[in-house]
């Protein structure tokens, strides 16, 4: 199954980084957060991922080119310039990297992915927020339900300190935790490829028309997800996530933590009901009467045929 990544904004809010390189590029411990992005999933078994590229696409690219080059230890023959590879297995990751247009917005960004997204079931999150969602549930809830597309929904993080009273008494105190009202959009979505023609093109924002509709529709799904989720949107986001992974407390590292869990036997997806247009419906009650009228035109000669007999 493909996973798609978005990772072509500008991400003004964090210009102190994203002056200088896209925001899906900014480090956690070293790393980018993309590639944290694409650990989790690869931990769950899903290894080929479309990016749609955008601000500063080129970056990224020379990122993945050098990735495996640049990993492990090289002997380099002087000579003729021969480059061999020791040590350090690399992932198993495929990688697409299609240029979607700096200016694009990100529905126009997903359907420039359609190509490579082989009309099938797909995955679909930014390039700017971890979590530790466990993405075989969320793609067995998905399956489970028949509708178009699924979206991860999660406690929006606070911004200050919480507190529960006993009178004046302090009963219970935690630091800046995930709130315990509301739900937002989380991203990490599961959808079926007709959501593709809900996005007129690419000055269509994911996040409204084409959200919106499916929603009147009937036709999107909430997965709730009441563990950790963070985006990084702001140079404090940063700093929070940097924080965990430097503690060695970063929920979102589930590869750090348990073997990987290779993708599930896949399920059928449960059929979806077409309502069949009223002329449809006439043809076919007008098959079936004719067919009855078959079986009883052949039921009354074998009558008589007996009876002659």
């Amino acid at each position: 199954m493909k996973v798609a990544l978005l990772a072509g904004g500008v991400g003004s809010r964090l210009a102190e980084e994203t002056d200088i390189r896209p925001k899906p590029m900014v480090e956690i411990g070293g790393q980018p957060v993309l590639w944290h992005i694409m650990k989790h999933y690869a931990h769950y078994g899903f290894h080929d991922f479309v990016i749609a590229l955008g601000y500063k696409g080129e970056y990224i690219k020379k990122y993945i080119v050098d990735y495996c080059a640049l990993s492990g230890d090289l002997t380099v023959k002087m000579r003729n310039g021969d480059v061999l590879r020791h040590g350090n297995a690399q992932p198993d990751w495929t990688v697409d990297l299609i240029d979607t247009g700096t200016a694009t917005l990100t529905g126009g960004r997903i359907k420039r992915l359609a190509p490579r997204l082989n009309n099938e079931t797909f995955m679909l999150t930014w390039g700017d927020g971890v979590s530790n969602v466990d993405l075989h549930e969320l793609l067995r809830f998905h399956r489970s339900h028949g509708k178009l597309a699924t979206v991860t929904a999660v406690r929006p993080p606070a911004r200050f300190g919480h507190m529960v009273f006993n009178g004046d008494q302090v009963e219970e105190f935690s630091e800046k935790p995930q709130t315990s009202e509301g739900w937002i959009n989380g991203a990490f979505f599961v959808l079926e490829p007709q959501v593709l023609d809900y996005i007129d093109g690419d000055m269509t924002q994911w996040e409204r028309e084409p959200m919106e509709r499916l929603a009147r529709e009937g036709q999107l799904m909430a997965y709730r997800h009441d563990s950790f989720w963070q985006c990084m949107d702001t140079l404090r986001d940063k700093r929070l996530l940097e924080d965990l992974w430097t503690a060695g407390k970063a929920p979102w590292a589930v590869w750090e933590n348990e073997p990987p869990r290779p993708m599930p036997p896949r399920m059928p997806a449960p059929a979806r009901a077409v309502e069949m247009p009223p002329a449809a419906h006439a043809e076919t009650r007008s098959a079936k009467n004719n067919e009855i009228n078959e079986v009883s035109r052949r039921k009354n000669e074998f009558a008589s045929s007996s009876h002659g007999a």
